[in-house]
C-alpha cells in the first residue's frame, strides 16, 4: 500500500469518526430537549415561587455539620431531637438547623455589644465570649424544651382522642391506629411506633426497645398499659368503668400536673439566667461612669484592685449562672452526653496518667471508697471513679495555671499602672482640666525616664535620683524640698516595680486555689444530690400512680412491679435494679434488703406493701389504700410540687441576684465608699498638719 492511499485511509477514518461524534452530539441535544421539556411538563405548577425556608434549612444543616465548631452543637440537639421526632430524619435536620439559625440570630448582636463595650478591656471580652458559648447552649436547651413541652400537651389531646377511638372500636391496636392517622400532630409518630408494637410478632421484645427510645416516661406507661391490656384484656372496676380507660385517665391526670410544674418553673426561671449573666456586661460602664464622677477611684479601677474584683465578679456570674440553668432541670428528654468515650476516658488511656490516677483513687473496700461510690449513686452521675479522679486533676491543674497567670498579670498591671498614671494629685470630685491633665502627662513621661534608666539596679538609692535630678531641666523651677518628695516619689515608684514578680507566697496560694478546684468536682456531686433528694417525693407518687394502674390488671405481681417501677425511676434506680435482679432468690428478702437500702419513709411504705402482696395478700388488697385515697395523693402531689417549686425558686433568687449584688456593692459601692474614706481622712490629716 501506497503512502499516498495510507494518508487517504486515515482521512477516511478521521472524517467518519468526526461525522459519528457531530450526530451524537445533535441526537444528544434534541433528546435532551425533549426530555427537559417532558419533565418540565411534570414539574409545571408545583414550583413554589417564594423563598423556601424548607430547603435553606436542610442546606444549613449541612453546611453546620461540615464545620467542626457548628458540628458539636448540631449532634447534641440531634441527640435530644431524634428522640421527639423518632426516625424523621428530614425533621430533625430542619428542627436543628432552624434552632441554631435562631440562636446565631441572638448572639451575634449580643457578641457585636460585648465587643463595642469592653474593647478597652481584652481580658473580660475575651471572658465574654467564652461565656457566651455556654448562653448559645442555654437558647438551644431551652427551645428543645418547648419542642418537649408541646409533645406532653399533644399527648393530652391524643389520649382524649384515644377514649373516643377506644368506646368505637373496643380493641386497643385500632384505637391506637386510629388517633396516629392525625399527621398534624407530632405525637401521632409515636402512636404509629406503638401501633407498630403491637402488632409485631414479638410485642413484648420491641416494647423494651421502645422504653430506651420514649421521649417521656408517660408515653412509656401508655405503651406498657396498652400491651398489657392487649395481652390479657379489658377488664370492668367495681363502678362497671372500663380498667384501661381509667389507667388513661390516670395518666392525663399525672400529665397534667407535670405540665403546670414546667410551666411554673418556667415562669420562676425564664429570666434568671440571663440576670445571672446580664451583670458582667455593666463591668466597663460602672467603671467609666465611677471614674467620670469620682476622679480618685481611677487608681481602684485601673489598678489591681479593679483588676481583682472583675475576676472575682467573672467567677461568681459564671458559677452562679451554670448553677441556676442546673436548678431550672424540669426533667424533660435527658440530655446527658455521651459517654461512651467521653474526654476523660481518653486523657485515662495515656499510660503515665492512668498509673497516677490509680494511684490517687481509693482501693475498694476502703470507707473513703464506699462513701464516693455512694456520692456517686445519690447524685446519679454517669462518671466512673476513675473518670472523677481525672476530672479532680484537672480542674486542680487548670485552677493552679489560672491563679499563677493571674498573679504573673496583677504585677503586669501594677508595672503598666506605675509607668501610665498620670503624675497628679486628685480632686475628690470631677475631672483634671484639659491644661492640668497635659502637665501630668509631661510629668509621668520625665518619670518613666528615671523608672527605666535604674529598673535594673535594685541597690539604686533615694540619694542617688535625687542628684540625677537636680540637673534635669524640667526639674530646675523645683525647690529643695519639692527635689526631695519628687525623688523620693521616685524611688518609691522604683522599688515597686522591682518586686514586681512571682514570689515562693504566691506559688503557695495558687497551690492552695488548686486545691480547693480540687473538691470541685466533688462539690458538684453533692449540689446534684440535693437536687435529686428534691425530687423524692414527686417520685414516689409517680411510683403510686404506676401501682394503682398495676394492681387490678389479672396476672400482674410483685416482680413486675418491681420491673416497672425500675423502668421509670431515676432517684431510685439503683436499689430497686438491685432488688428486681435479687428477687428470683427471695421474693421477701430482696424487699427486705430494698428497705434497708432506702431511707425515705414514703417508699419504705410501698416496699413493705409489697412485702405483704408476696406472701400474704393479693396486690390489689396490699394497695388498696391508693384506689380509696387517690383523690388526697393527687393534692398531696399538687401541694408537693407547690413546695418544690417554691424551694427551687427561692434558691434560685438568691443564687440569680448574687451577681448583680456583687456588681453593685463590690465593684461600684464599696470602693467609693472606702476610697472616699481614705482620701477625706488623709486631706483631714494634711489640714491639722498646716493647722
Amino acid at each position: 500500500m501506497t503512502p499516498q492511499t495510507i494518508g487517504l485511509f486515515i482521512k477516511v477514518v478521521l472524517g467518519l469518526f468526526a461525522g459519528i461524534i457531530v450526530a451524537y452530539l445533535i441526537v444528544s441535544k434534541f433528546v435532551n430537549k425533549k426530555n427537559t421539556k417532558y419533565v418540565a411538563s411534570l414539574v409545571e405548577g408545583t414550583k413554589n415561587t417564594k423563598y423556601s425556608f424548607e430547603i435553606f434549612y436542610q442546606k444549613a444543616y449541612i453546611f453546620f455539620v461540615q464545620i467542626p465548631v457548628f458540628r458539636r452543637y448540631v449532634l447534641k440537639i440531634r441527640r435530644r431531637l431524634e428522640i421527639i421526632n423518632l426516625e424523621d430524619e428530614y425533621l430533625t435536620r430542619r428542627q436543628a438547623a432552624e434552632m441554631l439559625v435562631k440562636s446565631f440570630l441572638v448572639v451575634v448582636p449580643v457578641t457585636i455589644a460585648v465587643i463595642a463595650l469592653t474593647k478597652s478591656n481584652m481580658l473580660l471580652m475575651s471572658t465574654l465570649l467564652i461565656f457566651e458559648i455556654f448562653f448559645i447552649e442555654t437558647l438551644l436547651s431551652g427551645m428543645v424544651d418547648k419542642k418537649d413541652n408541646l409533645l406532653l400537651r399533644e399527648q393530652i389531646d391524643m389520649f382524649s382522642e384515644m377514649r373516643h377511638a377506644y368506646h368505637e372500636f373496643n380493641l386497643v391496636e385500632e384505637a391506637v391506629y386510629e388517633v396516629a392517622q392525625n399527621d398534624e400532630l407530632q405525637v401521632s409518630r409515636q402512636a404509629e411506633k406503638i401501633y407498630e408494637i403491637l402488632i409485631s410478632d414479638d410485642p413484648e421484645m420491641e416494647l423494651e426497645k421502645y422504653y430506651d427510645i420514649a421521649p417521656n416516661s408517660f408515653l412509656k406507661e401508655f405503651a406498657g398499659i396498652s400491651y398489657l391490656t392487649k395481652e390479657f384484656g379489658d377488664r370492668k372496676d367495681k363502678d362497671g368503668a372500663s380498667l384501661y380507660l381509667k389507667n388513661l385517665n390516670n395518666i392525663t391526670q399525672e400529665m397534667q400536673i407535670e405540665i403546670m410544674k414546667r410551666d411554673k418553673l418556667d415562669y420562676v426561671f425564664q429570666s434568671l439566667s440571663l440576670i445571672a449573666a446580664l451583670p458582667i456586661l455593666f463591668i466597663e460602664p460602672i467603671k467609666a461612669w465611677a471614674v467620670s464622677q469620682f476622679s480618685f477611684t481611677k487608681s481602684f479601677y485601673d489598678g489591681v484592685g479593679g483588676f481583682i474584683m472583675q475576676v472575682a465578679l467573672i467567677i461568681v456570674t459564671y458559677a452562679c449562672y451554670m448553677l441556676t440553668r442546673k436548678l431550672k432541670d424540669n426533667g424533660s428528654v435527658n440530655t446527658e452526653r455521651d459517654m461512651q468515650n467521653p474526654w476523660e476516658e481518653k486523657i485515662y488511656r495515656k499510660k503515665i496518667i492512668h498509673q497516677f490516677i490509680n494511684m490517687i483513687v481509693p482501693k475498694q473496700g476502703t470507707k473513703d471508697y464506699r462513701l464516693k461510690v455512694k456520692l456517686m449513686k445519690d447524685s446519679a452521675t454517669k462518671l466512673k471513679m476513675e473518670w472523677l479522679y481525672v476530672d479532680r486533676c484537672v480542674y486542680a491543674i487548670v485552677a493552679f495555671l489560672i491563679a499563677v497567670f493571674l498573679f504573673w498579670q496583677v504585677h503586669r498591671l501594677q508595672v503598666d499602672y506605675i509607668y501610665n498614671q498620670p503624675a497628679a494629685d486628685y480632686d475628690l470630685l470631677g475631672t483634671m482640666s484639659e491644661k492640668d491633665e497635659v502637665k501630668a502627662v509631661e510629668k509621668t513621661k520625665v518619670r518613666d525616664v528615671y523608672l527605666d534608666r535604674y529598673k535594673g539596679n535594685e541597690g539604686t538609692s533615694k540619694e542617688t535620683i535625687l542628684e540625677d535630678i537636680k540637673d534635669d531641666e524640667y526639674y530646675a523651677s523645683y525647690t529643695d524640698e519639692e527635689l526631695d518628695e519628687e525623688a523620693g516619689q521616685i524611688h518609691e515608684y522604683l522599688v515597686t516595680i522591682q518586686n514586681q514578680y512571682l514570689k515562693a507566697f504566691e506559688f503557695l496560694v495558687s497551690f492552695a486555689i488548686g486545691g480547693a478546684a480540687y473538691f470541685v468536682p466533688i462539690w458538684i456531686l453533692m449540689f446534684q444530690k440535693i437536687m435529686r433528694q428534691m425530687e423524692m417525693e414527686n417520685e414516689v407518687m409517680q411510683f403510686q400512680t404506676i401501682i394503682l394502674m398495676l394492681m387490678k390488671i389479672e396476672r400482674v405481681n410483685v416482680e413486675m412491679i418491681l420491673e416497672w417501677l425500675e423502668r421509670y425511676s431515676n432517684i431510685f434506680r439503683e436499689p430497686i435494679s438491685k432488688c428486681v435482679n435479687n428477687f428470683e432468690a427471695g421474693g421477701w428478702e430482696a424487699l427486705e434488703e430494698l428497705k434497708n437500702d432506702v431511707s425515705f419513709p414514703q417508699l419504705i411504705r410501698i416496699v413493705e406493701s409489697l412485702q405483704s402482696a408476696v406472701e400474704k395478700i393479693p396486690i390489689r388488697q396490699a394497695f388498696d389504700e391508693l384506689d380509696t385515697e387517690r383523690a388526697y395523693y393527687q393534692e398531696k402531689r399538687k401541694e408537693s410540687n407547690e413546695r418544690l417549686i417554691s424551694r427551687k425558686s427561692l434558691i434560685g433568687k438568691v443564687i440569680g441576684f448574687a451577681p448583680m449584688v456583687s456588681l453593685f456593692v463590690g465593684y461600684l459601692i464599696a470602693p467609693l465608699c472606702v476610697i472616699g474614706m481614705l482620701s477625706m481622712t488623709e486631706a483631714f490629716s494634711s489640714m491639722s498638719t498646716m493647722v
